[in-house]
């Protein structure tokens, strides 16, 4: 397969790195675009093909990426409107809040168009990708799923519930690094150094998460085997709930999502 990604930052490298480690596609059949033409040499280095622009980046690939911010994804996709080829290029975008009818109605009705919700935990093949299309083949959904599969877990989700998993999925990441922070701080202000402090609260959170999907347990029967009556468990547990832990992260996780319906208008 022969692939344009246009905007290739953080997620649009983790990308091109995913579709290479899953056998998609060679680095020489992979196109990358930037803003930024500096940063596109680093890329040729490493043996990707780049290109300054859109419409001649897009002009041989099977499936193009749109990896842009929200506030440049009219002008791209004026740009491409006059040389995309919607019966023979399938899309895929990561552009946060842009429904599948964004595409259709600058590029036409025929646009098959995949919107995936990844987070940044790409880079570590660990990332929650959300994904839902519209006027996608199976194929094209089979082959999406599989890229992004090599880079953690996916699931197919309907498109009412994208600006959702963008908070859970994509603002999500933040959330849990800031708790790991805290747990580290905390660590820090009973005795440890901060770098063992941030090393057991990393370890710990990953084998939490380890915990519910290997075992496909529910956290409260986790967190009921490591309290016991009067311990320090419980304890500590509950005085995080009285100063707001779970209801603050449910409240953030709301308006994260809130914000997400507004970031493309």
């Amino acid at each position: 397969m022969k692939a344009t990604i246009l905007g290739a930052g953080n997620i649009g490298m983790a990308l091109a790195e995913g579709l290479v480690q899953s056998g998609t596609c060679k680095k020489q059949d992979i196109t990358l675009t930037k803003r930024n033409a500096k940063s596109l040499a680093e890329y040729q280095k490493k043996g990707f093909k780049t290109n300054t622009s859109n419409t001649a980046a897009i002009k041989d690939a099977d499936t193009i990426f749109i990896c842009v911010l929200p506030q440049q994804l009219n002008d791209v996709l004026a740009e491409l409107a006059p040389v995309i080829n919607v019966k023979k290029q399938l899309l895929v975008s990561v552009v946060t809040g842009a429904h599948t009818s964004v595409f259709s109605k600058a590029l036409g009705d025929q646009t098959r168009i995949i919107r995936a919700m990844p987070n940044t935990a790409m880079k570590v093949s660990e990332s929650m990708t959300c994904l839902s299309s519209s006027n996608a083949t199976q194929k094209d959904i089979n082959m999406t799923q599989a890229l992004f599969n090599t880079m953690g877990q996916s699931i197919i989700i309907e498109e009412n519930m994208m600006n959702a998993a963008t908070a859970l999925c994509a603002c999500g990441i933040a959330f849990f690094l800031r708790v790991i922070r805290a747990a580290s701080q905390g660590g820090v202000e009973i005795g440890f150094h901060a770098g063992d402090a941030l090393k057991i609260a990393s370890q710990t959170a990953l084998g939490a998460a380890k915990l519910l999907t290997e075992n496909k347990s529910h956290p409260e029967q986790e967190i009921d085997k490591v309290t016991s009556p009067k311990g320090c468990t419980i304890a500590g547990f509950n005085e995080m709930e009285y100063q707001g832990l779970s209801s603050a992260m449910i409240k953030g996780i709301k308006l994260s999502s809130n914000i997400a319906n507004e970031l493309y208008k």
